[in-house]
């Protein structure tokens, strides 16, 4: 561990003297002295008293803040304001810049990002844009597995802050509609991500929810390894409703006050980390991505590149597979737009 996340580490337990983490870190006072000016340049303004370096109050949205009592391994790198943060990891990977523990792009806004199916969005500041890629011990046929673990994550960040998310197949992360407390209310769910929460205002009436949050994935590996692969993780956090398009929501809209976006990330790479941190960890993926899921047991349409497929939603299985039983049989589908039908409209 580095110098200045063993400082941060440190000063989650109260005040720590420099000479004794020194000691501790085996590293020279000036190298300490050295990390907390760092942490101050960044804006986590560590106070030194005669017990020693404390934490600020407000650690504040940034590198520093989040890392600060962060329980996963992650480097964080913040920007505040960023083209794309998933183009950033692209760049990060092209210089052999992912570390081992791996790292998560943070940006308070992005200005040129595309969504899944290069769609054209925006991500203004206020939202939680947050790309984060791992090195994963793991065969590319597992990829789809950290997709669906990065929606569960995002579900229960936004559960801790208070509102009640919901999984559309395979990582739309939604509020409202069935699974949720709005029973008659529905939005988009385009499925996409790179920091792409918005929605459409096309037929709200059979999307599933409101719009929170999209997920996009993307990786690079060999036939029997995964080099890297970023989730990228958009959210709607702290946004005002009238700049949302048609069928998208926030977390400040659902709540009727602005969410700790320092908070919410930090949870967001926890839960991520406990379910796909390690290959021992991943079994846990599939149960916990079930349990939060709105898409099963729903009569669903999956428009793939054969074709639709309708039917009712039973199951999902490794590696992310959506189990569909269909007039003619049960269909296995690995990758498509995902809309929930009504049931009357057979």
């Amino acid at each position: 561990m580095d110098t200045r996340r063993a400082l941060l580490d440190a000063l989650g337990d109260g005040p720590v003297s420099g000479p004794a983490l020194a000691d501790d870190l085996g590293v020279s006072r000036a190298a300490v002295w050295k990390a907390v000016e760092s942490l101050r340049e960044e804006g986590f303004a560590v106070e030194s008293t005669p017990e020693g370096y404390v934490a600020p109050a407000d650690p504040g949205y940034s590198a520093a803040g989040i890392e600060f009592g962060l329980d996963a391994p992650y480097a964080v790198e913040y920007h505040d304001r960023i083209s794309s943060t998933n183009r950033r990891v692209r760049e990060l990977a092209a210089g052999g810049e992912i570390p081992e523990e791996g790292v998560a792009v943070v940006a308070d806004e992005q200005t040129g990002s595309r969504g899944r199916l290069d769609r054209e969005w925006v991500a203004p500041s206020g939202g939680v844009w947050l790309s984060l890629a791992v090195r994963p011990d793991a065969p590319p046929a597992r990829a789809p597995l950290f997709t669906l673990a990065a929606a569960v994550a995002t579900a229960d960040a936004c559960r801790e802050a208070g509102v009640d998310a919901h999984i559309k197949w395979p990582n739309d992360v939604l509020v409202g509609g069935p699974g949720g407390e709005d029973e008659d209310e529905y939005a988009d769910a385009d499925g996409d991500a790179d920091g792409d929460a918005d929605g459409d205002a096309a037929d709200e009436g059979s999307r599933g929810g409101r719009k929170l949050a999209g997920i996009l994935t993307e990786m690079e590996g060999e036939a029997d390894r995964i080099s890297w692969l970023v989730a990228g993780i958009g959210v709607n956090a702290n946004i005002d409703a009238e700049t949302l398009p048609a069928g998208a929501t926030s977390l400040q809209e659902e709540l009727g006050e602005p969410v700790d976006r320092r908070r919410f990330a930090a949870t967001l790479l926890e839960r991520f980390d406990a379910l796909a941190g390690t290959p021992d960890r991943m079994d846990r993926i599939l149960p916990a991505w079930r349990e939060r899921a709105s898409t099963l047991g729903r009569r669903v349409r999956v428009d793939t590149p054969n074709g639709p497929v309708t039917g009712i939603a039973v199951d999902v299985e490794p590696p992310g597979a959506l189990v569909i039983e269909t007039d003619d049989g049960v269909r296995r589908v690995h990758a498509g737009d995902c809309e929930h039908l009504r049931d009357a409209d057979g």
